[in-house]
């Protein structure tokens, strides 16, 4: 009716201005005149647009999958009628352009990536030649991208695929692999379900160890060696979130998911003194098809408690069996905490792990010991002492966000809203062999002084000091006294 209006509006001024031709015309017949110019404009239109637009109806050969027209992706919509793709559909190679994807695009791709430089001042750096290291070196740590997608206003899909080292090429010690990758149904914010390679809720750091997220180059000690962050398996479980007061909140997890991998196949404890608990991760694990190898599955949660903007303790566990043959259960603990009060931030995460059995050799196992008896060589310094049963370490670190006045007023456009500087101090201990109580390099402690600058809140650029007076060399197999300094920068995409 309004296109009408106007073109009939139009037509009016037209007629108005040859008034040769509108003196002779009566009012009925002007009226007569605009009506049919008007329905012919509207049918031209419609026309028109009938060509571009698929007609409502059932679908005809034209809208079926792969046939017809190539769309242009991410701008042309399947017709609103067309059938879905299926086995039963025909075509030839357009049937590749028939995915939902292309007609609805929904994916969102982006991802982080950071790259560092440190100096020590012992040679712990690995080379490519064996048993040499050096000083220094860069590296390009972590290239990961990711992709989320709204599949439906309830369920979702997100993941993580993470590149470690990947300049090193195919040699064994850069890694490619999915971090996580899971399909979510909302339910309610209080209930929802999760299911695919999940990241277990062991700490917070766990979930949030993004390198743009943290003001620290290195990850924490215990986050790394006794939570073996990142730490991800394949399983599902439920989330969610509920206010129990008018300030408080209370958020959890909770999964069932394959467990973790404990040992080689020959019965070589994979938990060591050494490593702590990283190399039991399901991603690490010696299968080569990363099936499940521990002859049962794991449970793990975390419940956090908010009581007010600023303030969360979050309590987790993890337990699952790690062997094939036997019952040798891995269970992990950690309490975590985030205060924030203006420019301040304390953050923390303290851990305990249990590998029942891991001094003990297994049932089946091809090193040469009667099940049940001492494992030796635990220990890269004392050969005679056990595999580490018994793990612990904590991190305690505080943070101050600051923006000096003055490079505010020099350079606002780099040193505006938006951009801080964060001056950051960290204390790490974990001890990786309680077991054993002589000289061992189970035992790591670093205090860390940094400072970095974020233009942006999701791209930082650090610097720290790292002093190491317990730390190990895995070139020369030694527990040393050490210092670093560390430069990085990362970002998000």
């Amino acid at each position: 009716m309004k296109m009408r209006s106007i073109l009939g509006a139009l037509l009016i001024f037209s007629l108005s201005a040859m008034p040769v031709l509108a003196e002779n015309l009566t009012p009925e017949e002007i009226k007569k005149l605009v009506d049919e110019a008007v329905e012919k404009r509207l049918q031209e239109r419609e026309r028109r647009e009938g060509a571009r637009e698929p007609q409502e109806g059932p679908p005809g050969e034209a809208s079926q999958p792969g046939i017809g027209a190539l769309p242009e992706v991410g701008k042309e919509r399947r017709a609103q009628k067309q059938a879905p793709l299926s086995f039963g559909s025909s075509g030839s190679g357009r049937l590749v352009y028939a995915k939902p994807f292309v007609s609805y695009p929904k994916a969102i791709v982006g991802g982080y990536m950071d790259l560092q430089y440190r100096i020590h001042r012992n040679a712990v750096l690995e080379t490519g030649a064996d048993g040499i290291g050096t000083t220094n070196g860069y590296d390009q740590q972590r290239f990961v991208p990711f992709i989320y997608a709204d599949i439906t206003e309830h369920l979702k899909f997100a993941s993580e695929l993470e590149i470690e080292h990947g300049i090193r090429g195919n040699t064994g010690n850069n890694e490619i692999s999915l971090e996580f990758a899971h399909i979510d149904y909302l339910v309610h914010e209080l209930l929802n379900v999760r299911a695919g390679i999940v990241l277990i809720p062991l700490g917070k750091f766990n979930l949030l160890h993004d390198s743009p997220l943290n003001d620290l180059t290195d990850r924490p000690i215990v986050s790394r060696l006794v939570i073996p962050s990142t730490m991800s398996e394949t399983g599902a479980g439920l989330y969610g979130t509920f206010y129990p007061s008018r300030t408080g909140k209370v958020d959890y997890e909770v999964y069932f998911t394959t467990g973790p991998c404990g040992y080689e196949g020959d019965g070589t404890p994979r938990v060591s003194e050494e490593n702590g608990t990283s190399k039991s991760r399901q991603r690490k694990c010696w299968s080569d098809d990363g099936f499940d190898i521990n002859n049962g599955k794991a449970v793990s949660g975390r419940v956090a408690f908010s009581p007010m903007l600023g303030v969360e303790v979050g309590g987790s566990g993890y337990f699952g069996n790690q062997s094939a043959t036997s019952y040798n259960p891995l269970s992990i603990y950690a309490v975590d905490w985030t205060l924030q009060r203006g420019p301040f931030e304390l953050i923390g995460e303290a851990a305990w792990a249990y590998a029942r059995g891991n001094r003990l050799a297994i049932p089946g196992n091809t090193l040469g010991f009667t099940p049940g008896s001492l494992l030796p060589g635990g220990s890269p310094l004392n050969p005679g002492a056990t595999h580490p049963q018994r793990l612990w370490g904590f991190y305690i670190q505080g943070n101050y966000h600051f923006m000096p006045s003055f490079l505010t007023k020099l350079s606002p456009k780099r040193f505006g809203e938006g951009s801080t500087f964060t001056a950051v101090i960290r204390y790490d201990r974990v001890n990786l062999n309680m077991d054993n109580k002589g000289e061992n390099a189970g035992e790591w402690e670093q205090i860390s002084f940094g400072l970095n600058y974020r233009p942006i809140e999701d791209a930082v650029i650090k610097m720290s000091y790292q002093y190491l007076p317990k730390s190990f060399n895995p070139v020369s197999g030694q527990r040393i006294h050490d210092s670093a300094f560390v430069m990085s920068v990362a970002t998000y995409f």
